[in-house]
């Protein structure tokens, strides 16, 4: 397919426009609408917390983007340009009041400049201060994944997530409760991931923007507010006639968050369907369902899951390290990728390390092109050269096939 070639549209998608409005602010009109029905909001800032826990009885999470960034020039001056754009990102959008409309924070320390972020926000009392009861807390998470990890786990989210939602807000804490938030995250998990499975067709249904841009939505809204909208979502995918657009390739796209559903788009401007997401705000690993039982307790239950399906590059022992390069190995068999697209946001150490590592990994050991890119948290600010690197890709991954008797 040539950009800009005539085809049949897919029809748009009944909500569509509606989420994409919504990612355009941080306090969006269904975070003003969880607070006006009481609820209390827990901002966060890593995928390493425990979605459920944020999710009790009365309280929603928001995960903290910066969409539309454009000047980091203050934050960048609270904490250096060596940091990675989404750290000063959030603390830039935090000093402009973007996330007045927060509760409490709660971070991991995952990532050393994600927490040097919120405790710039801390010192320079960006939020909360017109309630005394708002805190900051700061979590220590798991190197492995072993059952003394699930134990530093449940102490951490006990001292730092439940105890100090229970004293400051009177949140119930209790297992009952944690099992309900389990249900209601599981019940998100499920829908978005039959969403998702349609990307795996012949002639997919949804495009990678599209899914993306529901997806995104389930970490930044509060989900009671969007869960009916996604479900009506896929009931009107099951009858959805797809394109006959003829894309040059699939490809699966790892890294670091993509927070900027812009970055698909330009991939799939290019005529790479993005069949497949293994990145922070993906819905792989985040969209998994947490399997409870009776047995146990619901809190160690969560964190477990937490621990043992983590994709982070913060896990650092052998069968982490290798095990997400087989992870991402058998996402793109199971979406029929003919690529993968290996992503990092500027300065971002973790994922550099893993980035380097991974795209070796993949394209000697498991045979799969690869394209390994840094990239600015707002995609617009650069786009042309991402662009440029992704239309050679795709090229490339067209010549590989016609070399091997396919068609193009």
């Amino acid at each position: 397919m040539k950009v800009g070639e005539n085809t049949k549209n897919m029809r748009d998608l009944k909500y569509l426009n509606y989420f994409e409005k919504l990612l355009q602010e941080a306090n969006n009109e269904l975070v003003a609408k969880a607070k006006a029905d009481g609820k209390i909001c827990v901002a966060y800032t890593c995928e390493n917390v425990p979605e459920p826990l944020l999710n009790l009885d009365g309280c929603v999470s928001v995960r903290l983007t910066a969409p539309n960034t454009g000047s980091v020039d203050i934050a960048t001056y609270y904490m250096t340009n060596l940091l990675c754009e989404p750290s000063r990102a959030l603390l830039e959008r935090a000093i402009e009041g973007g996330f007045n409309f927060a509760d409490c924070v709660i971070t991991p320390d995952g990532c050393t400049m994600m927490n040097r972020a919120v405790e710039n926000m801390e010192l320079l009392k960006t939020m909360g201060k017109d309630n005394p009861r708002f805190f900051h807390e700061y979590m220590e998470i798991a190197f492995k994944n072993t059952e003394n990890d699930v134990d530093l786990a449940v102490l951490q989210c006990t001292n730092h997530i439940l105890t100090p939602l229970g004293i400051n807000y009177g949140v119930d804490t209790s297992d009952e409760a944690i099992r309900r938030a389990v249900a209601e995250h599981n019940r998100l998990c499920r829908v978005l991931r039959a969403i998702g499975d349609f990307r795996k067709e012949e002639k997919p249904r949804i495009t990678g923007y599209e899914f993306h841009v529901l997806c995104l939505a389930s970490y930044v809204c509060p989900k009671y507010l969007i869960l009916d909208k996604l479900e009506q979502t896929l009931e009107e995918l099951k009858t959805r006639e797809p394109d006959d657009r003829p894309w040059r390739a699939r490809v699966l796209l790892v890294g670091s968050e993509v927070d900027d559903s812009g970055l698909v788009k330009l991939i799939e401007e290019q005529g790479a369907f993005v069949c497949c997401d293994r990145f922070c705000f993906g819905s792989y690993p985040g969209r998994t369902e947490i399997v409870l039982n009776d047995e146990e307790d619901a809190l160690r239950q969560v964190c477990r899951h937490y621990v043992q399906n983590c994709q982070c590059p913060r896990m650092m022992n052998q069968q982490k390290v290798y095990g997400r390069k087989q992870y991402v190995a058998e996402l793109a068999k199971e979406y029929g990728a003919d690529g993968v697209i290996y992503e990092q946001v500027k300065f971002c150490d973790p994922w550099a390390y893993e980035r380097t590592l991974g795209a070796a990994m993949l394209q000697n050991d498991y045979g799969y092109p690869v394209l390994s890119v840094d990239r600015p948290y707002n995609i617009a600010s650069s786009s042309g050269q991402m662009r440029t690197r992704v239309q050679a890709f795709v090229e490339s991954i067209e010549i590989k096939t016609i070399q091997r008797g396919g068609k193009a």
